[in-house]
C-alpha cells in the first residue's frame, strides 16, 4: 500500500506493530521455557500475559480510527526474534543462556519502546487523542518490562552467567 500521508505512515506503523506483538506472543513461551533462572521465566511469563493485554489495545486502536486489526510484515522483530532463536541453541552453559535471551528480551523492548514512542506522537499529532493514551499506556508497560529486566540482569542473571 502506498503510504500518502501521515495517516498512511501512522497505519503502517501501527500495522507493523501489530505483527510484531503477534510475533514476540509467540516467542516469549519459547525463550520463558529455555531459561533456567525461575525469576527470569516469571517475568516472560507475566510479560506474555501483558502482551496479550497490549495487542487487546493495539486492536482498539485499529478500530478507532476506523481500521480492521492488520498486519504486514516486521522484519525488525523477525530478525531479533531469529537472533534469540540462534543463540538458544548455540549456547550450552544455561547460566550464559540465561544473560543471552534476557539481552535478547531487552533488544525486542527497545524496538517496542522506540515504535510506540513514536506512534504515540504521531497519534496526538493526528489528533487521535484516544488513541495516544492506549499507545503511551503500552509506552509505559514497555519501559517499565525493560527497567524490571535491567535490573534482573544486573542482580542476578549477568552474575550468574559469570560466576
Amino acid at each position: 500500500m502506498p503510504m500518502k500521508s501521515m495517516n498512511d505512515l501512522f497505519l503502517h506503523g501501527l500495522q507493523d506493530l501489530y505483527t510484531a506483538e503477534k510475533k514476540i506472543l509467540q516467542s516469549l513461551p519459547k525463550m520463558a521455557k529455555n531459561v533456567a533462572a525461575d525469576e527470569l521465566k516469571q517475568a516472560l511469563e507475566r510479560h506474555r500475559d501483558e502482551t496479550q493485554e497490549q495487542v487487546k489495545r493495539l486492536e482498539q486502536v485499529f478500530k478507532m480510527i476506523g481500521q480492521s486489526p492488520k498486519g504486514i510484515a516486521c522484519k525488525a522483530i523477525e530478525g531479533i526474534i531469529g537472533e534469540a532463536q540462534e543463540t538458544m541453541e548455540e549456547i550450552e552453559d544455561e547460566e550464559v543462556c540465561d544473560a543471552a535471551i534476557l539481552a535478547d528480551a531487552q533488544a525486542v523492548e527497545h524496538y517496542e519502546i522506540t515504535r510506540y514512542g513514536t506512534l504515540t506522537s504521531w497519534a496526538k499529532e493526528l489528533g487521535y487523542d484516544d488513541a495516544a493514551k492506549l499507545l503511551h499506556q503500552t509506552l509505559e508497560e514497555e519501559k517499565r518490562t525493560d527497567e524490571m529486566l535491567t535490573k534482573l540482569a544486573k542482580k542476578r542473571v549477568n552474575k550468574s552467567a559469570v560466576a
